[in-house]
């Protein structure tokens, strides 16, 4: 297996994915609508995140960088912010599982991490 920038964030994206869906159906079963609907919050922000911040980067290096998408990379402080303000004010939505869904990206790296260290070794 050779090493792959671009093969290893696609992989990233799919367990991304893939964690998303294992821990709504975990939470769903073990705590409930609120806690699956609350992972599932995080995790689309994390996601989304995680996109916003792929397409600035590869950006970066072309003759014409997209403005808008560095604005609302900017901006997505204030929508995280805003959302867990919302979740936690009006709605019955598990917060603590929000927070936990935005974890999502980094076990998703460590994921990775581990892969690419099995696979070195061959």
């Amino acid at each position: 297996m050779t090493a792959s920038p671009e093969r290893a964030l696609a992989r990233i994206g799919r367990i991304m994915l893939a964690l998303a869906a294992a821990g709504s159906l975990a939470l769903l079963l073990w705590r409930g609508w609120t806690w699956c609907a609350g992972w599932l919050v995080g995790c689309t922000a994390s996601i989304l995140n995680y996109r916003w911040l792929r397409g600035v980067t590869e950006s970066l290096g072309t003759a014409n960088p997209r403005q808008r998408k560095a604005v609302l990379l900017g901006l997505r402080y204030l929508l995280l912010g805003g959302g867990a303000y919302v979740i936690l004010k009006y709605s019955a939505i598990s917060l603590p599982a929000a927070l936990a869904g935005l974890f999502v990206p980094v076990a998703a790296v460590v994921i990775e991490i581990l892969i690419e260290l099995t696979y070195a070794r061959n």
